[in-house]
């Protein structure tokens, strides 16, 4: 539906992507820090590695001629999504690249933690936004970072493979032969100055949803795709799509909310209306803040189902110019039944994001 919208460079604290919930413990003051091997001390830790023109040469599959992963706190400070007491731990890994014929890095953050706790041996994975990982890690005997699992897409849409052409996708992604990467042990200092050198956000994104939109106000965005649109995306399922909250979803935080942790404990709705059925299905989300994004799993609050569905999530981010993004990585928008099979993994059909327009309260009337 977009092509290059919900991007992970915009991430680590101004539809962002979405970390497994075995990372959520990750952001805690507690233990923003605590892995030992990225950190011996608890202090920051970077790690980086320049190539020179010949080893480029001879990797002619490598786009990346820099590369730096920085553990610590936020290097980047942006504002985010999540309630100012939980701001500075709202991401500890951060990497950053610069292809060869590119004047400024690409970057992204994410939540790190060791793929088995109670295995000294287990490596590390880095969760990110809507589920994706940034990369996994492992440090050899002599202190070096083994970066792997490096996804060519990671600073491009959730559905760029999709919405791309093959042409453009292969340009914009990083090279084949970009993974398994080996980064020397460098000063904190470095790798804050090699994040300095990335383009401030972008201003037409304005302030993030908490501050756009009031714990006691309800708000209404949505969109309506015209044949033209659904003729272009044969395999959408979505015709109509509203996100908002309304009276209920107010009544209930004032209930039992808690306005200095907002948006954590909102409820949301969002309504869809698909081309095959045609009726309007209503789905509630319980949300938190998490980096840039609102992580929100959907709620049984209002309707039974025959199945557990709290691992059902979508995701929103601030898009540009007052519009919003939503993810739908793993068929958490009732496109389909969520309790049917075909709700199960990832989200196959072409309705996994969506901008949508700010609409009068009315548009999303019950």
């Amino acid at each position: 539906m977009t092509s290059r919208t919900m991007v992970a460079r915009t991430m680590a604290g101004a539809m962002l992507g979405a970390v497994l919930a075995a990372f959520a413990g990750a952001a805690s003051a507690d233990n923003a820090l605590s892995l030992k091997e990225l950190s011996p001390n608890g202090a920051d830790a970077c790690f980086g590695r320049i190539y020179d023109a010949a080893h480029l040469k001879a990797h002619p599959h490598q786009k990346v001629a820099r590369i730096f992963f920085f553990y610590g706190h936020d290097p980047v400070s942006r504002p985010n999504e999540e309630p100012a007491a939980n701001q500075n731990t709202s991401y500890n890994g951060f990497l950053t690249t610069t292809v060869h014929d590119a004047k400024k890095p690409e970057w992204a953050g994410g939540w790190c933690n060791k793929n088995d706790p109670s295995d000294p041996s287990s490596g590390i994975r880095c969760g990110m936004d809507c589920d994706r990982t940034l990369a996994s890690l492992k440090v050899d005997d002599k202190g070096k970072l083994l970066l792997s699992d490096l996804s060519p897409d990671i600073y491009l849409d959730a559905d760029s493979a999709e919405s791309l052409s093959k042409a453009e996708y292969n340009k914009q992604a990083l090279g084949s032969g970009d993974d398994n990467f080996k980064l020397d042990p460098m000063p904190a200092d470095t790798c804050k100055a090699e994040f300095a050198r990335i383009d401030p956000i972008d201003p037409a994104l304005g302030d993030p949803l908490r501050v756009r939109l009031k714990p006691d106000q309800p708000f209404c965005f949505g969109r309506d795709y015209d044949d033209a649109h659904l003729k272009s995306h044969p395999n959408q399922l979505t015709q109509s799509i509203r996100v908002f909250r309304g009276p209920v979803e107010l009544a209930s935080f004032a209930a039992s909310g808690d306005t200095a942790n907002w948006p954590d404990g909102a409820d949301i709705a969002i309504s869809v209306t698909t081309k095959q059925k045609g009726a309007k299905v209503t789905q509630t989300y319980s949300c938190q803040g998490e980096a840039d994004q609102w992580r929100c799993s959907a709620s049984s609050k209002m309707s039974d189902f025959s199945c557990d569905i709290s691992q059902k999530e979508i995701f929103m981010k601030r898009g540009a110019n007052g519009t919003m993004m939503v993810a739908n990585p793993n068929n958490a928008v009732a496109v389909v039944d969520l309790c049917s099979k075909a709700a199960h993994g990832k989200t196959k059909s072409d309705d996994k994001v969506y901008r949508l327009q700010p609409m009068p309260q009315s548009a999303c009337a019950p």
